[in-house]
């Protein structure tokens, strides 16, 4: 065994040299390539007067925006100081990130640059207001929580009751203390850019929870930033504690130092010597910390994990997501008709009130459900371990006396197919809130596919599964029948076929072969069905929606697909762009497919080019759409879909 002094060395040393390797880095800086200005013209002359005002007014509320020049040289500019970042360093990292945006992005008419301490952002078009909740950079701490399940259950309770909080609160910033042990607490605090709207600033920061598992899997502390807002967690005191803790409980001593942070994003150059310091002092003292560590590994035994062990460790969790029968059956009247919200092929769901005022939906499995125990244990033990604004809450579960019920946040405005597919209430959905709707459903499935700490496959995507939070933020609900994957693999096969038919990929229907691309198939479905207003399955008499949409596309005449209700209230490069990506999405070859975190790019740039889509899924042949059309599929294949396919209900649930 080496000597204490060694290790201490050995410790310090590789901290030393990750942290070099991290402030080698260019600062976290966007730089919009689309327009350059020319030096000296009067863009440049308004930008230097622009940052100039930012770098010297930073400093008196953490918080300044400024409007210079005339069109077209109008020049929008912001700087934003977290409330924790004192008003000097505030001041020094405005004037610092002013002077380097400029040589980072020479001649860009727009760009951006994120730190811990600042946010300042410039453009030739206006962005006041607007949120952007893309994570921009974080730091986390390196220590590792000891109860996995505790932790994220408590700090998961916390930051959702600071995003509430901080929405309504006029400052936008909110702070709070929960319970982690006997003698821990967490310390959390949300904020956002003050000239956010409510929503806007809570779903900006449900958006920087979501990254929480790609970020600061496993820690105890992290800081994420977004343009817009960002988040911060640590088991340490960092703001002034003048909020009371519920209920009480002794405080860890604050160190004399900050625990060491790890940039996972980008960080300025440069390291000073008290740096260096600072990191040595940090590795020693965190020695003592590994050594805890170590010895309570050497007296526990160690888990294997593996996909199969998700189940256990879930379960794990379950006591904390138990429901009483007699709970629920109070809640809904004893699952009274009157409180019924909709019936699917897994049985009703009720609405139901409990006795601390929370509304809540209770998902009631029928005994003659497809849906059966594996089914609801994989949704227990997936959806109790998703953070995400995009996906639905689950709140718990109760299985008593042969019933089998889950229990989720309810959300009034129901589901998507309840309002899209109905004449009267299609209205209520402008082109604004359907294309939110199409964006928000895209990085749900992302964060399925690829920012989870799995790769989930949600197998069942369709209208019904979309819930409409407040304002109409989409959701995706019902993940019995998901399947997850560990590392990098993203597909499998199976001989049960389960989903709604119209929604699934041909390879899933055909062959059983599902992938992250088959759920890209329901999605281009559901971005079709969300533009037209038309269901899939009852679209026309003979022809199917992707086969009609894509003949309006090749003919010119895709502007046709939008749904009538609408009038002439729509963008048409937004429309045209989700006709093209849903094509994308749903084409035959599933090679030709594109990524979710293609899509999600697609959706959020006007700039990037797409090839045209080829031929879809299940397409109809036929010279004009009549009685006589054809779909080209192999019969056999038609006929396994009949005998052998689980499908759902198609009618809303």
């Amino acid at each position: 065994m080496l000597p204490l002094a060694p290790v201490h060395l050995l410790i310090a040393l590789c901290l030393l040299q990750f942290f070099c390797l991290s402030k080698a880095q260019s600062p976290d800086v966007a730089c919009d390539n689309s327009m350059n200005f020319t030096s000296g013209d009067a863009y440049q002359k308004n930008l230097n007067a622009t940052l100039a005002s930012l770098a010297s007014n930073a400093s008196l509320t953490g918080y300044y925006t400024s409007t210079t020049g005339h069109n077209p040289d109008t020049i929008y500019g912001l700087i934003w100081c977290p409330d924790f970042v004192s008003r000097e360093d505030c001041q020094s990292c405005s004037k610092t990130a002013a002077s380097n945006i400029t040589q980072l992005c020479p001649n860009q008419k727009g760009a951006f640059m994120c730190d811990e301490h600042c946010t300042l952002r410039y453009s030739g078009t206006r962005f006041f207001s607007v949120a952007d909740s893309v994570l921009r950079l974080c730091y986390y701490n390196i220590q590792i929580a000891t109860n996995q399940g505790q932790f994220n259950a408590q700090l998961g309770n916390l930051l959702r009751t600071l995003s509430t909080k901080a929405a309504v609160s006029p400052s936008r910033s909110a702070v709070g203390i929960v319970n982690y042990t006997d003698f821990i607490n967490i310390y959390g605090m949300g904020q956002c850019v003050n000239d956010l709207s409510e929503s806007d600033c809570f779903s900006c920061l449900l958006s920087m929870i979501s990254y929480i598992p790609q970020c600061s899997d496993k820690k105890v502390g992290s800081r994420m930033y977004g343009l817009s807002c960002f988040i911060r967690y640590e088991t340490y005191p960092f703001f002034p504690l003048s909020v009371p803790t519920a209920p009480p409980s002794p405080s860890p001593p604050q160190p004399k130092s900050n625990p060491s942070v790890t940039a996972n994003s980008s960080i300025p150059p440069g390291i000073s010597r008290t740096t260096i310091i600072v990191v040595i002092s940090v590795a020693v003292g965190l020695t003592a910390v590994v050594a805890i560590i170590c010895g309570c590994l050497f007296l526990t035994k160690a888990k294997k994990k593996s996909v199969d062990d998700v189940s256990e460790e879930g379960y794990n969790r379950m006591d904390s997501l138990m429901f009483e029968l007699n709970t629920l059956r109070e809640a809904t009247e004893n699952f009274c008709n009157e409180y019924k919200l909709g019936q699917g092929g897994f049985g009703p769901v009720y609405k139901g009130k409990l006795r601390d005022g929370r509304e809540i939906a209770v998902k009631r499995l029928s005994s003659s459900s497809g849906q059966g125990l594996e089914e609801l244990k994989s949704e227990v033990t997936l959806v109790a371990r998703l953070l995400h604004q995009n996906l639905v809450t689950l709140l718990g579960f109760c299985l008593e006396e042969e019933e089998k019920l889950l229990v989720y946040e309810y959300l009034p405005n129901g589901s998507l197919d309840k309002v899209l597919f109905d004449q009267d209430k299609r209205s209520t959905l402008d082109w604004e809130r359907r294309y939110k709707i199409i964006v928000g459903i895209a990085r749900g499935l992302l964060y399925l596919h690829e920012d989870s700490q799995l790769r989930i496959i949600h197998r069942d995507l369709k209208a019904s599964n979309i819930l409409l939070g407040e304002s109409m933020i989409p959701k995706i609900s019902d993940f019995g029948l998901a399947r997850l994957f560990p590392g990098s693999q993203t597909q499998g096969n199976t001989n049960r076929i389960a989903g709604t038919y119209g929604y699934m990929a041909p390879e899933y229907l055909k062959k059983g072969h599902f992938s992250t691309k088959s759920d890209v198939y329901s999605f281009g479905i559901l971005v079709l069905e969300i533009i037209t207003g038309q269901k899939n399955s009852r679209f026309r008499d003979s022809v199917n929606l992707q086969t009609y949409a894509w003949k309006q596309w090749i003919n010119g005449t895709a502007l046709e697909l939008v749904d009538p209700t609408l009038a002439d209230k729509w963008q048409t490069n937004e429309v045209l762009k989700c006709i093209h990506i849903g094509l994308l999405c749903v084409q035959e070859a599933v090679s030709d497919r594109r990524a979710m975190s293609q899509i999600v790019m697609l959706l959020s740039s006007d700039t990037i080019t797409c090839p045209p889509p080829s031929r879809p899924g299940f397409f109809v042949s036929k010279e004009s759409f009549g009685s006589n059309s054809v779909m080209e599929a192999p019969q056999e294949s038609l006929q396994h879909s009949i005998n052998q396919v689980s499908i759902t209900e198609l009618d809303p649930r």
